[in-house]
């Protein structure tokens, strides 16, 4: 995707404009395998990235040809799924995605037509995915470009770096401060988790 009309854009605002000229720009590239980076995302939720990974591939290897879809996630039993680290908790909620996707109709064809508002309130209804996940499926799987995820917290500690807050900005804070930054949010929040975690990687 490119992002040279966004990164103008946010060059306007001189706060954004130093980061972009220290970082280089991110590269957004979608996806369209919905199902694995939601599993993927469930997965992720409240472990470090190292652990969280190895389970994340112990998981893979259970399935049919390493392939992440419904059908194969509901034929394992639970007791494989607990094996592999995944507690029951996360093996309900993956099972819960897994019925949804096939229940539903939730492909390229449907999503390109739905607002973000849309898929955030389709989503949410599926017990274990919260808008943490939603923000993060909206801005890299989909790339869309106007997202800003209130309940980071390395967005949280970005903001309160770059514009020199006291504390961690609450939720209407963030809004007020980002106002400037849209319609390319997503964009700015990848110069945000920079200044936050010198590790990020786009």
């Amino acid at each position: 995707m490119n992002i040279d009309s966004a990164l103008e854009f946010l060059k306007k605002d001189s706060k954004m404009c130093k980061l972009i000229r220290i970082y280089d720009p991110p590269i957004l590239k979608p996806r369209d395998d919905y199902f694995y980076t939601l599993v993927r995302s469930i997965v992720f939720q409240q472990l470090n990235g190292k652990v969280a990974n190895i389970i994340f591939m112990r998981f893979i290897d259970l399935l049919p040809r390493n392939k992440i879809n419904p059908k194969y996630v509901l034929m394992l039993n639970n007791s494989e799924m607990k094996k592999v680290g995944l507690s029951f908790q996360k093996i309900n909620y993956i099972k819960n995605l897994a019925h949804f996707f096939n229940e539903n109709s939730f492909d390229n064809n449907t999503v390109d037509k739905m607002s973000d508002d849309e898929i955030s309130k389709l989503l949410i209804k599926i017990k274990g995915v919260g808008q943490w996940t939603i923000d993060m499926f909206l801005m890299f799987t989909l790339n869309r470009l106007d997202v800003m995820p209130y309940s980071d917290l390395a967005i949280k500690k970005g903001m309160k770096s770059l514009f020199n807050l006291n504390e961690l900005p609450a939720k209407h804070e963030m809004k007020s401060l980002s106002i400037n930054w849209s319609p390319f949010r997503t964009i700015a929040c990848m110069y945000l988790w920079k200044i936050a975690d010198d590790g990020f990687e786009w």
